[in-house]
């Protein structure tokens, strides 16, 4: 979710930078910095915290004097905003990175797999690291092969070692009008201007310069110069590629095209899980949790009880983390919505881990909550988007999700997010519990490397390539029943907290009245709610329970419901016992049901908008409460 933005052209580059990256603010970020090329060396300013500090950095230097009239005129340049991944929140870890000898800069989105054996190898060679960061790799290995051959061989043959998923920018002292970038699975874009190229990871960074753009495709390297693009595959071959002029005003280009934040941040789904388990699932097959805090290895180890704690979509995140505790982990886990839980009679204490899910960091009752179970003695875990958050200070440790900045007020890819790191972390505490066979454990963390793949798979069979909008069985599923007045969702197990999401998020943008319920209950009342027509929506992965399920959905079909499944793509024999089957993926039973609220999400959507509402500001709700 970082931000990238260059330029190479006439114009000085340094409040260009300033600008792009303010642009770019929405995405979410920690840190940032900015590198030009003035005279005969690289200047880089890096500062942690809001963009003003580094504009307050800028500032600094330009009265210090010495360099500061070459940085004034400099005219090429890459700057940088940064979501932690590898390494802590400090201005070491910010970017641009560069090389031992400061001749190559880089900026750098996403994640570098194989960092660890590339990084021994440059240190063998004699490369000197500065950063805790996968990162600084690039700015190495491009450098290394800057040795034989210019920017653009160094960039490819770089290329052709590195894996993981990201996009980068590189910049050379000795090539003072030329930028290279790479995308590999996250985005980058070209703006073209008279003799001035921009490069940028969103087009909101140079909208004001220039609307006539360049669409890099993955796998691809594109080298600039102020006279314009060229495009090159991973074998060097060049490849043409159209200008294309846009219309977009400025809210428009922050939601990257898309119709509104809420659909732009269900496509973000995949890239947003792939940041949150990258490093923490590579190397190897087991899990990394270092970047905890003071939750150390032995204290994880000796955990009596879990209770896990928040409000909404968070407190659903959570329900699903305790079927995943308990399986993996075969650990006693509770659960509590925050609004209760801080007035019941405290029964934790030392042993006991309390975790506060709250995708704002600010989520009142959950603060609340985790103050109270820390006065009573437990150690509390706060698993968050933000950064600097109030719950990252009330908290013995923190997890991040690493979704980036979600503005649509119904959440999405920050749910997922917080359901991956729940999964993570129960998986970390099977190992040290020892609770799973290794083979096991190889086999899920593998399963769990395959989710941003296989989110990616849901989004793009169920909607539209052209405009991103719902379409297929989703789009078939809204036309017939948005006009209802009344939802019911069911699911058993892990499958109900993806039942109670589907519910809220349908409630949430579309304001039918709809209710979720765990399956099993459902003769104890709602079955009194269904008549010939009702939609049903039912959770049916795969499950030891499934065939529980199968009979609930026979029993509502029963009674005239139109039954809408969620269920694998394997299992035909639902098709018998639905009118609508929306599929997923065949995985892991318990990583099943996260790929599910997928469709769900998608659903609730093509209903809003077939009720002609706002689905990014749905009425009466806001994005953190910050209330009682």
């Amino acid at each position: 979710m970082c931000g990238i933005v260059g330029y190479v052209g006439k114009r000085p580059v340094q409040d260009l930078l300033l600008a792009g990256l303010k642009k770019l603010e929405y995405r979410g970020y920690d840190s940032a910095g900015i590198s030009v090329i003035a005279g005969g060396e690289i200047e880089s300013v890096r500062a942690v915290g809001n963009l003003q500090n580094l504009f307050d950095a800028v500032d600094a230097r330009e009265s210090g004097g010495g360099t500061a009239v070459a940085v004034r005129t400099a005219t090429t340049g890459i700057g940088h905003t940064r979501w932690a991944t590898h390494g802590r929140v400090n201005e070491v870890n910010a970017h641009p990175h560069f090389d031992t000898s400061n001749a190559v800069h880089v900026v750098v989105n996403g994640i570098v797999e194989n960092y660890v054996s590339l990084k021994r190898r440059l240190q063998d060679m004699g490369a000197v690291f500065t950063s805790e960061t996968d990162a600084e790799v690039i700015a190495h290995l491009v450098a290394h092969h800057c040795a034989r051959g210019s920017l653009e061989e160094a960039v490819l043959a770089a290329f052709a070692e590195l894996e993981g998923h990201f996009a980068f920018v590189a910049m050379r002292l000795d090539e003072p009008e030329t930028l290279v970038g790479v995308r590999k699975e996250c985005p980058l874009v070209v703006g073209r201007g008279e003799d001035e190229t921009f490069l940028a990871s969103a087009i909101p960074a140079f909208l004001s310069e220039t609307r006539q753009i360049q669409y890099i495709e993955n796998d691809e390297i594109v080298v600039i110069t102020p006279g314009g693009a060229r495009f090159l595959g991973a074998d060097g071959v060049e490849r043409e590629r159209a200008v294309e002029q846009i219309d977009w005003d400025e809210e428009t280009a922050e939601k990257g095209g898309f119709e509104t934040f809420m659909l732009k941040e269900i496509h973000e789904q995949a890239d947003a899980v792939a940041d949150t388990i990258a490093d923490r699932t590579a190397p190897g097959t087991h899990v990394d949790l270092d970047d905890v805090g003071a939750l150390d290895e032995n204290m994880l180890r000796g955990v009596d009880r879990i209770l896990i704690t928040g409000c909404g979509t968070a407190y659903h995140a959570g329900l699903m983390g305790r079927y995943a505790l308990e399986e993996w982990a075969q650990i006693r886990t509770d659960i509590d919505v925050a609004s209760e839980y801080r007035y019941r009679k405290q029964l934790v204490g030392p042993g006991d881990l309390v975790i506060g899910m709250t995708q704002s960091g600010e989520t009142a009752d959950t603060l609340a909550a985790m103050r109270v179970a820390r006065e009573a003695g437990a150690t509390v875990l706060a698993v968050t988007n933000v950064v600097g958050s109030q719950a990252t200070r009330d908290a013995d440790g923190v997890l991040y999700t690493r979704a980036g900045m979600e503005i649509g007020v119904a959440a999405t890819k920050t749910f997922v997010c917080q359901v991956a790191v729940m999964y993570l972390l129960a998986l970390k505490l099977a190992e040290l519990r020892g609770t799973m066979k290794p083979e096991t454990m190889e086999r899920i963390v593998g399963e769990i490397k395959r989710l941003p793949h296989c989110i990616q798979q849901v989004v793009a069979a169920s909607t539209a390539p052209e405009t991103h909008l719902p379409a297929g069985l989703v789009a078939e599923a809204a036309e017939r029943h948005w006009r209802s007045d009344f939802f019911l969702y069911l699911g058993r197990h892990i499958g109900l907290a993806v039942a109670l999401e589907g519910a809220l998020k349908l409630k949430e943008i579309s304001y039918i009245s709809t209710d979720a319920y765990a399956a099993g209950e459902m003769k104890h009342g709602p079955i009194a709610l269904l008549e010939d027509g009702t939609p049903v929506v039912v959770v049916a992965t795969d499950s030891p329970v499934k065939d529980k399920v199968v009979s609930n959905m026979q029993e509502v079909a029963a009674r005239g419901a139109h039954v809408i499944a969620v269920a694998a793509e394997g299992d035909h024999e639902i098709d018998q016992h639905a009118k609508q089957v929306l599929r997923v993926p065949d995985i892991d039973w318990m990583l099943q049901p996260l790929i599910g609220t997928i469709p769900l999400q998608l659903l609730a959507y093509a209903i809003a908008s077939k009720r002609g509402l706002n689905v990014d500001q749905p009425r009466n709700l806001a994005k953190t409460v910050t209330v009682e």
